[in-house]
């Protein structure tokens, strides 16, 4: 019985002392092992420097619609254009529709403005829009572009060292064809790196300038933030309709005024046409009307 347990002790310092041999040898424990090789909770991982980004470090491409109405078209955009200098944005895109008298009786002048705002200012911005102009609708949409920019830098990082390391080898360069073979290398790398900087410089611009789509319409009347009432919406339709008849005539005799020296030409020549009618119609009846007769008796 006591050889036994002798036995079972002896084999226990054993399988122990294996343990600490494989431990010593090289073999790092499991849990270390996740913990270092794990990117973040994001998943973002830099394989150069071995770092991860913070996560509150977002890279975020800002967008916002909006659409607003006033009853100065001209007014609005001169004050859109002092904000946005004033934040030290730039409009990248405006087109100014002024409307035809020719092709509707209702001239609508609008305004369609791609706006770009640094980040930051981006809410003053739409606030300032809200307070200048009556907002009919908005809209925002956020892209989170953190992976493919961490992805961008860690590889022009990659072709940096690279194109360090095969300047040096091209100082040391044992022969000619060693030489050739590395100043393509170097020509490649160059290239790429070339074409990753300029998209990690879009992705900068993007999400450092937020973009705001602004549409503006010049109305009459603005449109009521608040649901009218019953009454409120009887009397505000019959005065529009009584706006709408007013301006039908008034681009309709401003059409005929302008078009006169077209029409004149024509109704002359109705007005010729109808005489000549008029004319042959009393020669007829004059050629079918009975001679006068005379009573015998007399």
């Amino acid at each position: 019985m006591k050889n036994r347990k002798l036995f079972a002790l002896v084999l226990v310092l054993v399988l122990l002392l294996a343990g600490c041999a494989k431990s010593a040898d090289g073999y790092a424990p499991m849990e270390n092992i996740a913990v270092t090789q794990s990117p973040n909770s994001e998943g973002i991982y830099d394989s150069v420097s071995g770092e991860t980004p913070e996560v509150s470090d977002r890279k975020l491409i800002r967008t916002v619609n909006l659409e607003a109405e006033t009853e100065a078209l001209d007014s609005l955009l001169n004050a859109v254009d002092a904000k946005v200098r004033e934040l030290g944005g730039y409009i990248e895109n405006r087109n100014v529709y002024t409307g035809s008298a020719y092709s509707s009786y209702q001239q609508t002048r609008r305004a369609e403005l791609t706006v770009r705002i640094p980040a930051k200012q981006l809410d003053a911005f739409i606030n300032h829009v809200s307070e200048a102009g009556n907002i009919t609708s908005s809209s925002e949409s956020a892209e989170d572009v953190t992976l493919s920019y961490v992805a961008v830098q860690s590889r022009m990082k990659a072709l940096e060292m690279e194109e360090a390391r095969l300047l040096e080898l091209i100082e040391g360069a044992a022969n000619l064809s060693e030489l050739l073979e590395l100043e393509k290398r170097l020509t490649e790398v160059r290239t790429e790196l070339e074409q990753v900087t300029s998209q990690l410089r879009l992705y900068d611009n993007l999400v450092d300038y937020g973009t705001v789509k602004l549409s503006i319409r010049e109305v009459q009347k603005l449109t009521p933030v608040e649901e009218p009432g019953f009454w409120e919406r009887i009397g505000s339709g019959f005065v529009e309709s009584l706006c709408n008849l007013w301006s039908f005539l008034k681009e309709l005799v401003i059409f005929l005024v302008v078009s006169l020296p077209y029409l004149l030409p024509f109704a002359v020549a109705g007005l010729v046409v109808f005489l000549l009618i008029r004319r042959s119609v009393r020669k007829k009846r004059k050629k079918s009307k009975p001679p006068f007769e005379t009573n015998p008796d007399n």
